[in-house]
């Protein structure tokens, strides 16, 4: 790795981690400097959430829609991708809720996060007009409700709370079938509880694909609530204390909102309620106002909003950029924050918000995500993709991760080295290799420490394993590994000592075969071309001699005769100059190549002749 790039990467690492610290707060980390100007920089804050179980199918059916978003096509107008981001965030819930009902209890991490989540789509994905966003918030609190209404249950005593809480989260129709049946029980207000009924069954509620503009609708619900006014105000259901709540709650009265909080239990159900019966028409820029002083009102003056609170009055403020600062420093894991933006810079909602060292926010956030899931023995696969969507610094990220994955079987290794073979990282490849190849070879498995050898195209290191090779051979008496030998193919030209173990092998199969003629031309060749080790000379030679011995080869070619005769005492006399040779090996090879030398004379004048 050069120097240049070294420095590039350290100043990388030095700017995220810093802005990381600016963008959330985190008053974790910090910087000492020294009188010589060098920096040390101290994280204390970590992916916490990465190596908890409960989460790990989160992660996993994430990463799938993650890579989906990203293959939606740039080029078609943005009206006709508006679907398809709501459709991806209703599947990142859904995933969310999945992780929920498996775990069989209320894990209040996830409710946070969906309950952010779903708000964050309404508003800002699905970006709702006046009319129709009092219906999705509403949606909103239903679907949130589970925790409410466990909390109603504790509280409630009788069957008057449960048809208030229906009608304070907008389930009319659940609430009239409940007042049939009190008013079948109660035959003396009857009358009392057919008005009702009607003023139930008669609330406009408006709908998106009707004929009537959001005008019209207005003027519909203006009549409603001054009907339900003129109930409560001419006293119609004063003698049904029952009745008469029922109507100030329709009527949208604050003060009777506000008495029955252990039945709305957050400021955000209080808020809903409060449009949902006093301001249905609702525009998005008039939300902040509404959901600031509906906090104000629930909350206790005297506790200051938690954290979710802020996040969720941020988005009531279409303030984007805070949801996510806020989400960072609260929750846990970088999940959230980094599918969250991921999706909304799709949506084009954060072009305007760019990071002072050249990346955006989006890849930023995706960058620590995937980061953590390095660090995770069985999640770090999924990271890759995430580091391939981000286009400035996802590559020298992956590099550098990729590097530092423990490399703890063959199988593993081989995942690691697809992965950087697909996104053409030499480097990365060939470090892999080396590393696998010096494993296989201390752990004697010469096979496996060739083809990886090869892999890296390392020609030294495959020079080495192939003398190994030649010397278990003359050890044993025979090669290990046939099968990678004979089919090596063009490989085998990586090294000259490569070369000389395929053919050397080659050599003992046409000897075998009885293929003698073919046998001494490629002995032959092997010597001429000398590549073989100096100390495996002897063995050669050794070779030679069955073969000078056989009529096919001397009657055929009695000029190899010769050759293989000129050559091995050449190579006999090297030997015996540089090495300490048996003399009686020596000299026994001399008588033999004596009398085969004159055979190949005598059947070289008869030729000639």
């Amino acid at each position: 790795m050069s120097h240049h790039r070294i420095k590039l990467i350290t100043q990388i690492h030095f700017v995220l981690i810093w802005s990381e610290a600016f963008l959330k707060g985190d008053k974790s980390l910090s910087v000492n400097v020294s009188r010589s100007g060098s920096s040390l920089i101290h994280v204390v804050r970590k992916d916490e959430d990465i190596y908890s179980p409960i989460l790990r199918k989160l992660f996993n059916e994430s990463h799938h829609i993650f890579v989906g978003l990203q293959t939606i096509r740039e080029d078609l107008p943005s009206k006709n991708k508006k679907p398809q981001f709501v459709s991806i965030s209703k599947s990142y819930r859904s995933v969310i809720r999945a992780c929920m009902e498996e775990l069989q209890q209320v894990v209040s991490i996830l409710l946070a996060i969906e309950l952010i989540w779903n708000l964050c789509e309404v508003l800002f994905i699905d970006a709702v007009p006046a009319g129709s966003l009092l219906l999705h918030l509403l949606d909103w609190v239903r679907l949130h409700k589970a925790d409410v209404d466990e909390k109603a249950r504790e509280v409630l005593s009788s069957k008057l709370h449960n048809l208030v809480t229906y009608v304070l989260q907008g389930r009319l129709e659940e609430a009239r079938q409940m007042l049939a049946k009190q008013a079948a029980q109660q035959y003396a207000d009857k009358n009392m509880y057919k008005l009702m009924d009607n003023l139930l069954s008669k609330m406009p509620v408006y709908n998106p694909g009707s004929i009537h503009t959001l005008t019209e609708f207005d003027v519909k619900w203006r009549h409603w609530h001054e009907e339900v006014d003129r109930c409560l105000q001419d006293k119609s259901f004063a003698s049904n204390v029952h009745l008469e709540l029922i109507c100030k709650i329709l009527v949208g009265d604050e003060d009777t909102l506000l008495e029955h909080k252990e039945l709305l239990s957050t400021w955000y159900h209080f808020l809903v309620t409060r449009l949902l019966f006093a301001h249905p028409t609702i525009k998005p820029t008039e939300l902040h106002y509404y959901a600031q002083s509906c906090m104000a009102m629930f909350l206790d003056s005297r506790s200051a909003p938690e954290t979710l609170d802020s996040i969720l009055l941020a988005a009531f403020d279409f303030d984007i950029h805070q949801v996510i600062k806020d989400c960072s420093i609260a929750l846990n894991n970088w999940w959230f924050v980094a599918h969250l933006t991921d999706l909304l810079d799709h949506c084009k909602l954060l072009q305007s918000h760019n990071l002072h060292f050249g990346s955006n926010l989006r890849e930023f956030l995706l960058l620590e995500y995937a980061s953590g899931l390095f660090n995770h023995h069985s999640l770090w696969q999924l990271a890759v993709d995430y580091f391939d969507h981000c286009p400035e610094f996802g590559r020298v990220y992956l590099e550098l991760h990729i590097e530092r994955v423990p490399l703890d079987t063959e199988r593993k290794a081989l995942k690691v080295l697809r992965i950087c073979e697909q996104r053409q990282m030499p480097e990365q490849v060939r470090s892999i290799c080396k590393i696998m190849a010096k494993r296989a070879l201390r752990n004697n498995r010469l096979g496996s420490a060739l083809s990886w050898s090869i892999r890296a195209k390392d020609a030294a290191f495959a020079t080495l394993i192939s003398e190994r090779f030649l010397q278990d051979y003359c050890t044993r008496g025979t090669f290990s590994d046939l099968d990678l030998i004979d089919n090596l193919g063009p490989a085998m030209l990586l090294s000259d000592r490569l070369t000389f173990l395929v053919k050397y092998h080659e050599f003992h199969k046409l000897y075998g075969e009885k293929c003698f003629t073919e046998a001494a031309k490629l002995l032959l060749s092997l010597i001429t071309a000398k590549i073989a080790p100096r100390s495996f000379w002897m063995t050669l030679l050794t070779d030679a001699l069955p073969l000078l011995e056989q009529k096919e080869v001397s009657q055929t070619h009695p000029h190899l005769s010769l050759g293989l005769y000129d050559l091995t005492v050449i190579c006999v006399f090297w030997s015996f100059q540089e090495e300490d040779i048996e003399l009686t090996k020596v000299e026994l090879l001399r008588l033999a190549l004596a009398r085969n030398l004159a055979k190949a004379i005598v059947k070289e004048g008869t030729v000639d002749a």
